[in-house]
């Protein structure tokens, strides 16, 4: 049986994985360890069988299994990661975080889409596998029929990434936020113009919660993610074309870039795409290549009442569909795509690539 420890379980993503991994009788066939950063010996979930939490930090009890699946976040993984490969750990490790996604000796995981180069990669001794970027992989879900296809030429992608993308914390900074913003809309006389001008000094306020984002997210927007690259990137934006292509496992690089920008919503991500084809193609055929992208992508038709029906974080919130609609050719030209889609930055976006790569290996290994 398949001894599987898993960190950061209580977490953000770590509890979404494990409400996932239930729903889905995951823990079958699987001899389950909780390890924990901060309460050693604790009461540990029912999968664990009665044993206790194991400590996060110690090498040897990591060690003891076969599978390691980490939410605990970078900063973990670059405290533990190196000193159990020095140790001879030849395990496999699954890592929600960012911190190795880069790396020779690893694989980024998206199965619905880059399933072969999982199984040549597994084939080939490759035991280090990261979860992608929320956004690439959510963009990667709507529109992999296309790059199938070999129909993109280059892809700009513009964001509007939920609070639950930057962690915890900043989801609660958002509705503490917006819970200001209400109070100041109530407490100013019903005019539309003082109500604007009530919530736009509370925003202004020093007193406004801001020490997760810097500046306030309710009822505004911050068009900047993460650190500055070269060339007026940030990292975000940076990973949009280098984890798309190692995702992809493409031998020649396809262009991405575009403008990643945070919003007042709490877990869905949302992206405006303008995509270059490769070639004129009638949209018709367009739309049946992105259905077939993978079973969870929805193609939305392209009016008002399925675009607010369907195309919103409100609709998407919780479910695994990725729709993508607003479908059209840009006045650019006809080799010029636009396109929206959403996905639920906790799942597709994180948990869920995690689980399946997880039922890979109990699967393959028994």
């Amino acid at each position: 049986m398949l001894r599987a420890g898993l960190i950061g379980w209580r977490g953000m993503v770590g509890s979404v994985l494990l409400q996932r991994m239930r729903e889905e009788s995951d823990f079958a066939g699987l001899d389950s360890v909780f390890f924990t950063t901060s309460n050693v010996g604790g009461q540990a979930p029912p999968e664990a069988a009665g044993a206790p939490l194991q400590d996060a930090f110690d090498l040897k009890a990591l060690a003891s299994c076969d599978v390691l699946l980490s939410c605990q976040g970078g900063d973990y993984t670059k405290k533990v990661y190196g000193g159990l490969r020095s140790a001879g750990w030849d395990g496999y490790w699954i890592d929600a975080a960012s911190t190795l996604r880069m790396a020779d000796d690893a694989v980024i995981i998206l199965d619905p889409v880059n399933r072969d180069v999982i199984d040549r990669a597994l084939a080939s001794g490759v035991k280090t596998f990261a979860g992608g970027n929320c956004t690439v992989s959510l963009m990667l879900m709507a529109m992999a029929g296309l790059f199938r296809e070999g129909l993109v030429e280059w892809i700009s992608s513009m964001t509007y990434q939920a609070a639950s993308g930057a962690g915890a914390a900043k989801m609660l900074e958002l509705m503490q936020q917006m819970d200001r913003l209400t109070a100041a809309a109530k407490t100013a006389p019903q005019d539309a113009l003082q109500v604007e001008k009530a919530v736009t000094a509370e925003q202004r306020s020093a007193a406004m919660p801001t020490a997760e984002f810097g500046a306030p997210l309710a009822g505004s927007l911050l068009a900047w993610i993460d650190s500055e690259m070269p060339g007026g990137q940030t990292r975000e934006e940076w990973k949009g074309e280098v984890e798309t292509n190692k995702i992809l496992g493409t031998a020649k690089t396809i262009p991405v870039d575009g403008i990643c920008v945070r919003i007042g919503t709490l877990r869905c991500h949302s992206q405006g795409l303008t995509v270059k084809l490769t070639r004129d193609v009638p949209m018709s055929d367009i739309e049946s290549i992105l259905a077939s992208s993978t079973p969870w992508t929805k193609v939305v038709p392209n009016n008002k009442e399925a675009t607010i029906r369907d195309l919103t974080p409100t609709a998407v919130t919780g479910t695994l569909t990725v729709p993508v609609g607003r479908l059209h050719k840009l006045r650019l030209g006809p080799d010029y795509l636009g396109a929206f889609t959403v996905g639920d930055q906790l799942l597709w976006g994180a948990a869920e690539p995690l689980r399946r790569m997880l039922r890979i290996l109990r699967d393959r290994l028994g």
